[in-house]
Formats: C-alpha cells, sequence, structure tokens
C-alpha cells in the first residue's frame, strides 16, 4: 500500500514538474501587449526577477508570465546576458524576442537634423522638439549654453556643425550640442590649416564668420568658393561687404520679412552696409562646405553678385555691370509676381 502510496506521489510531482516545465517554456512564444512606439529602459545590474518586475509594471507582461519569466531565463542561459540600454520594441511579437532583443544590445538611436544657414535660436527651437531627448537648457541663455560647451566666445551662434545627429532616448541635449560643437571645431581647425595663402582672415574665428555670412548668401555648395571670392576681395580694398544677411541678423525679432532703406542704414553691430570689415561673430551655422569655400575661395576679379533666378547668381567686376544685373532680377521677379496673380 505503501509503495503504491509513494509511486503516486511520484507520478504526481513528475506531472507537476513537467507541466511547470512545459509552461515555462511556452512562455516564450507568450505574445506582448504593449502600446505603440514604448521604449524600455533597463538599467546596468538588472537581474531577471528585476526585469519580470520592469515588464509588468510597464504592462508588456501579465503578472503569471512575471513569476515564471526568471525560471525561463534560468532554463536558457542564451537569455541571461541581457544589456543594459534603451531599446525600441516595435518589431518584438513575443516574450522570447524580447529577450534576444534585450541580449542583443542594439540600442534604439533616434535622430534630429540640424540645418545649415539655420541660427542657434532655430536650432534650440528645434532640438525641443526632438522626441525622448532630455532637455536640459530650457532655462538657460546663449551665454549660459557657450559656457557649458566650454566656447570662449560667449556665442553659440556659428560653433555648431550642421549634420543628421543620432541620439539615445533620454540622453540630453547638452551632449549632443556638445558633440556638434566638437565635429565644427574640428571642420573649422582642417579648414583653417588648409587654408589659401594671403587670406584677409585674422584668425580661425573670422574664417568662421565669413562663411556663416556665404552660407546665408547661396544654397548652392558649388557657388560658395566665388561667393567667398567676392567678399574675401571686398575686405582686401576695405570695401563695406553690405550683405543684407548682417542686417538681418542685427535686427533681430524686428525682421518681419522686408529690408527698408531705413534697416540699411542703422546703425547695429551686424549692419555690414555701415561698419567696416566683418561683424563681431557668426550670423548662422556654417556647413562644411561654406567653410571650404572660404578657405580655397576662387581666384575671381569680381566685387558683386546678385540672384539670377534660377536659384544661383551673377557675378560682376564693375557696379554698372551689376546694377544691370539687378535690373534682370527685378525684371524676373516682377514676371513671376504676374504669373502668380492671374493664376486661378
Amino acid at each position: 500500500m505503501f509503495k503504491k502510496l509513494l509511486l503516486s506521489l511520484l507520478i504526481i510531482g513528475g506531472t507537476a514538474v513537467g507541466v511547470a516545465y512545459y509552461k515555462i517554456n511556452q512562455l516564450g512564444n507568450h505574445p506582448l501587449t504593449m502600446p505603440k512606439d514604448q521604449f524600455l529602459v533597463v538599467e546596468k545590474g538588472t537581474s531577471s526577477q528585476k526585469l519580470a518586475n520592469l515588464l509588468t509594471s510597464q504592462g508588456i507582461i501579465d503578472s503569471a508570465d512575471s513569476f515564471l519569466l526568471p525560471y525561463l531565463i534560468r532554463f536558457h542561459p542564451e537569455f541571461n546576458q541581457f544589456k543594459a540600454g534603451v531599446y525600441a520594441l516595435n518589431e518584438v511579437q513575443d516574450v522570447k524576442g524580447l529577450l534576444q532583443h534585450l541580449n542583443s544590445g542594439k540600442e534604439v538611436q533616434l535622430n534630429v537634423q540640424l540645418i545649415e544657414g539655420k541660427t542657434f535660436k532655430a536650432w534650440r527651437e528645434q532640438l525641443a522638439k526632438a522626441k525622448y531627448l532630455k532637455q536640459t537648457l530650457k532655462e538657460k541663455n546663449e551665454a549660459e549654453i557657450a559656457t557649458l560647451l566650454g566656447i570662449p566666445q560667449g556665442k553659440v551662434e556659428g560653433w555648431l556643425a550642421p549634420d543628421t545627429y543620432r541620439y539615445a532616448p533620454y540622453s540630453s541635449d547638452l551632449d549632443l550640442l556638445k558633440r556638434a560643437y566638437q565635429k565644427q571645431q574640428k571642420d573649422l581647425d582642417s579648414a583653417w590649416q588648409n587654408r589659401a595663402e594671403n587670406l584677409p582672415l585674422a584668425n580661425p574665428y573670422e574664417m568662421l564668420i565669413l562663411a556663416s555670412i556665404v552660407e546665408k548668401e547661396t544654397a548652392l555648395a558649388k557657388e560658395r568658393p566665388q561667393v567667398a571670392s567676392v567678399f574675401i576681395n571686398r575686405l582686401k580694398i576695405k570695401m563695406p561687404l553690405q550683405t543684407d544677411p548682417t542686417v538681418i541678423y542685427g535686427m533681430g525679432e524686428r525682421y518681419q520679412g522686408n529690408i527698408t532703406k531705413k534697416d540699411l542704414q542703422e546703425a547695429t553691430p551686424y549692419n555690414t552696409y555701415v561698419i567696416n570689415g566683418l561683424p563681431p561673430t557668426p550670423i548662422a551655422m556654417p556647413s562644411l562646405a561654406s567653410l571650404q569655400g572660404v578657405a580655397k575661395p576662387d581666384e575671381t576679379p569680381y566685387l558683386y553678385f546678385v540672384a539670377d533666378g534660377s536659384g544661383g547668381h551673377k557675378f560682376s567686376k564693375t557696379y554698372a555691370e551689376h546694377q544691370q544685373g539687378v535690373q534682370q532680377w527685378i525684371k524676373i521677379e516682377r514676371e513671376r509676381n504676374k504669373a502668380k496673380s492671374t493664376t486661378p
């Protein structure tokens, strides 16, 4: 009788263990339930039980699965090497897939595009909208941010390299800007070290200032050495740069899309119709192409340029030639506006 009872208990116990083992292995196939585009943050030193609790708290698995998950990881050592980081779960379908993903160490990467020719103010507005980027600079002014970045001029404008920057969720805006500053330093140093001889520029910062002006004057990379040559030629003969983008930058919030004769005559540190030489700081974020254009400008006799109506510019040696180009541009603009007004 006793032997029969013991045998029955062993059978029952073995069956229970078998059922438990089956359920644990089946857990790997359980589908996940979670909001769309959810991220999972796994901290360093997370144990299998802590991971189970984390997944339960975020609604990714239920409490029953949470109890079994540590056993699944124990029975499958290949799942026990999950790495700290931030993970996107969009493509993960089941528990097994999730564990494989966490063991891969492939953290999610987001990106933000910081466009050349934009101002630091515009970049700050764009960074403030970047998803899952930790905002640490919201209450700081430009001078304070320059100090944090280590920019000696106390002005961030011009010192950040335009590019598409990848970042991990919950990393900070300051860390991203540090990378942009380091890249611009490297690009500026390279341009300065490889510059043409006899440029009328005293230091790399002056090159950065002029590159920002060139950036604002043309969107065509191939045209930047020509545009740069005009400003270089003017600097050499101490002729005012007379470039509208500097006037606009000096106007700040007052600029509403048009420049008047009064604006051109207003004495601001940035009005190159009034001041001699370069403005005190860059007026935008220049690209590598603009830095290189200033470092090695074309050798031209040009002192003037004006838009030609096709996206580029007409370059001239004399003011009389320049005026002809201006009149041609005015004619093109007038015809375009007329066409727009007659379009139904």
